[in-house]
């Protein structure tokens, strides 16, 4: 079976509430950012929310759960534990019709989870307990099916976790070999400073394909102003879609530069997963090869519609959504 994009990221159960600012304070919660937690301030925290909402997760999944409402086809690579929330991360990636072919880990850690506190102001401040979503190793991983992909996306993430780094070097090598495109997101500012060197070195010498956000990128080059980031980026042969949230977005390809609007929303209710589903448009319209600007547009389509709600996949068909607007 061939894929559109196969994706490595954390297997995780994202667990949802509303919440004010005071509840951040309250608990020490860092606004805006992912912070990693313990099993037990998983627990607490938890049992602190109200009516929270429990969804399968982890930002690479969310990707291709945007990618499959698009129309295309995604195999994902993270790890859960044969629990209750391994089983119904398990069933909820079927249901979608996404490929999940990595065996549940029968010991060790619970099923990873994500706590997310939405405040009124739409931000999202994620607190992240991996549990068995850390055990990834180079045994999950099938050259097989990286190889019958069209693009390989990476999340940023994964650099948490040592053992994971073998299993995506595994992966990266078994793209490289059958010339499927590598892609990266940066994931968040935070994680961006613990591995800047890294990922420079993976931009330098692996990447065809980065996604950031506008702050993420800047603390990629330790750059204060996005101009400054661009001019960073300079001649490098690879594809920067580069996210700037009401702007939209910019996408460079070398001196190739496109400006692309974001789509109106009547409110921003939770950015949570915002960048997962612009990456999901892009993803698709870029496997499909479309050319820069179009890709940059279906991303900015799968990014407004997420906001539009509580939750970090889409709720309606993002091809319909598409061919309304006249993206297909």
């Amino acid at each position: 079976m061939s894929y559109d994009v196969a994706a490595i990221g954390h297997a995780l159960v994202d667990v949802l509430a509303s919440v004010e600012d005071d509840f951040l304070l309250d608990h020490s919660i860092a606004k805006g950012v992912m912070q990693m937690i313990d099993e037990y301030r998983a627990g607490a925290l938890y049992a602190a929310l109200d009516m929270p909402v429990e969804c399968a997760g982890g930002s690479a999944a969310n990707t291709l759960a945007g990618l499959v409402s698009f129309g295309g086809t995604g195999y994902f690579i993270g790890k859960v534990k044969n629990d209750r929330l391994g089983e119904s991360f398990a069933a909820s990636m079927a249901e979608t019709g996404l490929t999940f072919g990595v065996a549940a880990a029968s010991s060790g850690s619970q099923t990873g989870c994500c706590v997310i506190a939405v405040t009124p102001d739409g931000e999202r401040s994620m607190n992240t307990y991996l549990g068995a979503a850390s055990r990834l190793s180079p045994d999950d991983i099938d050259d097989d099916a990286i190889t019958a992909a069209k693009a390989l996306y990476i999340e940023g993430y994964m650099w948490d976790v040592p053992n994971a780094k073998q299993a995506i070097a595994k992966a990266m090598a078994a793209a490289k070999g059958a010339r499927v495109p590598i892609a990266l997101t940066l994931s968040d500012p935070f994680c961006v400073g613990r591995y800047r060197d890294e990922f420079l070195r993976l931009l330098r010498d692996d990447l065809d394909l980065v996604f950031a956000n506008e702050e993420e990128i800047k603390a990629l080059f330790e750059v204060e102003s996005f101009d400054d980031a661009l001019q960073a980026l300079g001649t490098w042969r690879g594809i920067a879609a580069l996210t700037r949230s009401e702007k939209g977005c910019v996408v460079k390809k070398g001196d190739e530069l496109h400006l692309v609007d974001a789509f109106p929303v009547s409110r921003v209710v939770d950015t949570t997963g915002a960048g997962d589903q612009f990456a999901a448009g892009f993803l698709y319209g870029f496997t499909r090869g479309m050319d820069l600007a179009s890709c940059g547009r279906l991303g900015c389509l799968g990014a407004s519609e997420c906001i539009s709600h509580y939750g970090a996949r889409p709720e309606v068909s993002l091809r319909s959504l598409a061919e309304r607007v006249g993206l297909m």
